[in-house]
């Protein structure tokens, strides 16, 4: 019987300060180093990890270029007050209120945050290939896309790609280079087309060169992709939407209601 190797230098062939600033990662995103707490200091880091003084500190820089603590050498390391956000998908969902802004902002701005949403591109682009296939285009048929980067607090913090069928979308505000009051998903609804449902398939990736240049992001940590799908009340889909956010800053939250 082969028993399985436990040496963590067996299984990890990352260098050993990438491996220190995950364990540290991980204890700030979960809670156990609170915002404002004291990371240990490099003695206690260099006995934990049984490594130099220059990796532990090669391990907190990249906890520093992540934005997760602050600091300087010779003086303690703290976690940052700006941590992980929790983001809430269902509640962008319906079609934001009579003359209220788009969900996702309003939503941002009820806990306190400043958000605002730059209008990057409109074009009529052949999507990739899985947005083809939630759309069902077929032979390498266009949707009219709409980019947008969503800031929080003047940071960037989700990079969006909405793709639209062109019968629905041509010759409304959709295909026009400017933004829609509350939303695509009231003037969906204004055309005819409300959401009814919708789906989200969620993954974890390495960004792109542009990922990482649109949302700032430090070295090759990954992403968080999210398709959605939204559906009108006879199943059409009618929109698929490409979100990309850091990894490291966001967190989704789904609630579910027994059936």
């Amino acid at each position: 019987m082969t028993v399985p190797r436990t040496d963590p230098e067996a299984s990890d062939r990352r260098p050993l300060h990438e491996r220190i600033a995950a364990d540290l990662r991980d204890e700030i995103m979960s809670g156990d180093l609170a915002p404002g707490a004291r990371l240990p200091s490099t003695a206690q880091l260099k006995d934990r990890f049984d490594a130099s003084s220059a990796t532990v500190q090669k391990a907190l820089g990249l906890l520093k270029d992540e934005h997760l603590v602050v600091g300087r050498a010779g003086a303690a390391v703290t976690v940052r007050e700006h941590r992980q956000r929790t983001l809430r998908p269902a509640a962008y969902m319906a079609p934001a209120k009579s003359g209220e802004p788009y969900r996702w902002l309003a939503e941002a701005e009820r806990g306190g945050v400043r958000a605002v949403s730059t209008l990057l591109d409109v074009a009529e682009v052949v999507p990739p290939a899985d947005v083809s296939r939630a759309l069902s285009l077929v032979g390498g048929a266009t949707a009219v896309l709409r980019r947008q980067l969503l800031s929080l607090d003047g940071e960037p913090a989700e990079l969006v790609a909405s793709y639209y069928p062109v019968d629905i979308a041509r010759g409304t505000p959709i295909t026009e280079r400017r933004r829609i009051r509350g939303g695509t998903p009231v003037l969906l609804a204004e055309l005819g087309f409300p959401p009814h449902r919708s789906v989200d398939d969620v993954s974890a990736r390495v960004p792109t060169q542009e990922q990482c240049a649109a949302l700032l992001l430090p070295g090759n940590l990954p992403v968080l992709r999210t398709l959605r799908v939204v559906f009108s009340a006879d199943e059409r889909p009618v929109e698929a939407t490409v979100m990309v956010k850091a990894g490291h800053l966001y967190e989704l939250r789904y609630e579910f209601t027994p059936g």
